[in-house]
């Protein structure tokens, strides 16, 4: 049987944290969830609580397609938002590859909202350093993480959080849940419906002694 615990939003940040500072060398972790469930928080959240081990949070939609590529077929495509926004490539070369390769990142390429570059500095981790990416529709990509977590909230929940203005995203959230079923592919599960009473469910068997 799965354990599942329920827990607080500070107990969420605490089992991440300690899972994380429990692994050795560089660690790649993802934090996937619907724009409504703020998956960007949470990530920053981990990142705080790691210190004085040293994080970054690298957030994915700083890491989008121009937005020429990305509104081929309107701007509010849902299918396109799922499958071709995101530069794969790109956060794999800039920021996965190249954390384990060098300890060097590239914290952001684009802004998503005025489509410039933003050419920031690369960042320089150590070695036990720690890269938080964070964002929506990351599981199902053969992107290399050490460690995935996904906050799911359940159908209701997420028409009831979703903001009007991001309702066209909705089918392909449905999308995401049917085909990736990323609950399956995630190392913890944090279910969210009540963001202010939130479980924890541990996937074996990487973390099953998590909530020990």
């Amino acid at each position: 049987m799965i354990p599942v615990q329920p827990s607080t939003p500070d107990g969420v940040v605490a089992a991440i944290a300690n899972l994380i500072q429990s692994s050795n060398g560089r660690v790649r972790v993802m934090v996937d969830g619907a724009s409504a469930s703020e998956p960007e928080r949470l990530g920053a959240e981990v990142v705080k609580a790691l210190a004085p081990r040293r994080g970054v949070l690298i957030r994915a939609d700083h890491f989008w397609r121009q937005a020429s590529l990305r509104f081929e077929d309107g701007r509010r495509d849902a299918d396109a938002w799922l499958d071709h926004w995101l530069d794969d490539g790109a956060l794999r070369r800039e920021v996965l590859d190249a954390f384990i390769l060098t300890g060097r990142v590239l914290p952001a390429l684009r802004d998503p909202g005025t489509d410039r570059s933003l050419r920031q500095p690369h960042i320089d981790l150590p070695a036990d350093g720690v890269v938080v990416v964070a964002g929506s529709v990351l599981l199902g990509r053969g992107l290399p993480f050490d460690l995935a977590i996904h906050v799911h909230l359940s159908a209701a929940a997420l028409k009831r959080r979703t903001p009007e203005a991001q309702s066209w995203t909705l089918p392909a959230l449905a999308r995401y849940q049917s085909e990736r079923n990323p609950t399956t592919l995630a190392d913890l599960v944090i279910r969210a419906d009540d963001p202010l009473r939130p479980a924890l469910v541990a996937r074996p068997p990487r973390t099953c002694t998590l909530l020990s």
